[in-house]
């Protein structure tokens, strides 16, 4: 059986999933960002209280099949950004229909009327999130990063960041450093 949970985007939501399924004494086959299958059948009494015990942290347990599809294209997009080495050098639109086995224009309308916003922009959005985390951890120089998110040059990137955030990647990292620097100063 299978569990949707709206807002689990991290490891440690998947955590803490799996210690609420343990404590309704629930056990997991597979846990997913925003999915979980669950080996036994959940009861509506078990169902209430798991989602009552999720609310606690933040998050919820989904039944709409629109809010289910868009979490899933949100989970999909965050995986393949925040946790893979690198993004799939097919394109997008490809990518998210086939992982999901829909129509991508079944998919883009569905999340533009739900979330009010495209889903290429929220692919942007969190881009430029993980850009802004390389470049704080210092790990990679933004050529590196640039080809890590498959921009086609470090200036569509540049350009890109400065759009979302009105700063350059530069001028951001500057921030960083004199941040650093002065709470040396404390």
């Amino acid at each position: 059986m299978y569990i949707y949970i709206k807002y689990m985007v991290s490891l440690r939501c998947k955590m803490v999933v799996k210690q609420e399924l343990l404590k309704l004494g629930l056990h997991c086959a597979n846990v997913d960002l925003g999915t979980i299958e669950v080996s036994e059948n959940i009861d509506e009494a078990q169902r209430e209280l798991l989602g009552k015990n999720l609310k606690k942290y933040g998050l919820e347990l989904l039944d709409n099949k629109r809010n289910i599809i868009i979490e899933k294209i949100k989970a999909l997009i965050i995986e393949m950004i925040h946790y893979s080495d690198e993004i799939p050098k097919i394109k997008h639109s490809d990518y998210i229909s086939e992982k999901l086995g829909y129509n991508y224009t079944y998919l883009a309308n569905t999340f533009s009327e739900v979330k009010g916003t495209t889903i290429q922009q929220f692919i942007i959005v969190n881009k430029i999130e993980r850009v802004k985390e390389l470049l704080l951890y210092d790990e990679f120089n933004l050529t590196e990063i640039s080809y890590r998110l498959d921009y086609s040059s470090v200036a569509h990137l540049s350009n890109q960041f400065k759009k979302v955030t009105g700063l350059s990647p530069s001028f951001f990292k500057k921030l960083k450093d004199k941040r650093f620097k002065n709470l040396e100063d404390l």
